[in-house]
């Protein structure tokens, strides 16, 4: 896979402080949270982790990719919702690896035209971009 060149519309800028057992702040003070391991991995999961963010961050993403390729497609999505599952586990090769699953509801859409919106959406969404030949990301229609 080719890496295509970003024409830069906006950086985010965030530094975490201990990794995941500290805290995680944006540049701009509008994020700042406590990080700590999930319960599951030994941890106190007192705070947010980095799968939950990188899941809040791909729901938003996919969301709004699905909402462009909708208008495009004139087609109305009201009461959608997208959720992210992101999985954390050992690889086979050593080190860790991560699984995404995104689930897309769209109550008022057929089933038929669902599947093509999410594709699409697939197609476009920066993080899915980002992913593709990466990680497995599986696509469902709740």
């Amino acid at each position: 896979m080719t890496i295509q060149p970003v024409d830069v519309l906006y950086t985010a800028v965030a530094t975490a402080e201990n990794g995941r057992d500290g805290r995680v702040a944006s540049d701009d003070g509008k994020l700042d949270v406590i990080v700590n391991p999930p319960r599951e991995m030994g941890g106190s999961g007192a705070g947010t982790n980095p799968e939950q963010l990188f899941a809040a961050g791909y729901s938003a993403c996919f969301q709004s990719a699905l909402g462009a390729v909708a208008r495009a497609d004139k087609t109305d999505i009201s009461g959608s919702r997208v959720t992210a599952k992101v999985g954390l586990g050992k690889l086979p090769s050593g080190g860790y690896g991560l699984t995404v699953e995104l689930s897309v509801s769209l109550p008022n859409v057929p089933e038929a035209t669902a599947k093509e919106l999410v594709e699409k959406a697939h197609e476009v969404c920066p993080y899915s971009n980002a992913t593709r030949g990466n990680i497995e990301v599986r696509l469902s229609i709740a």
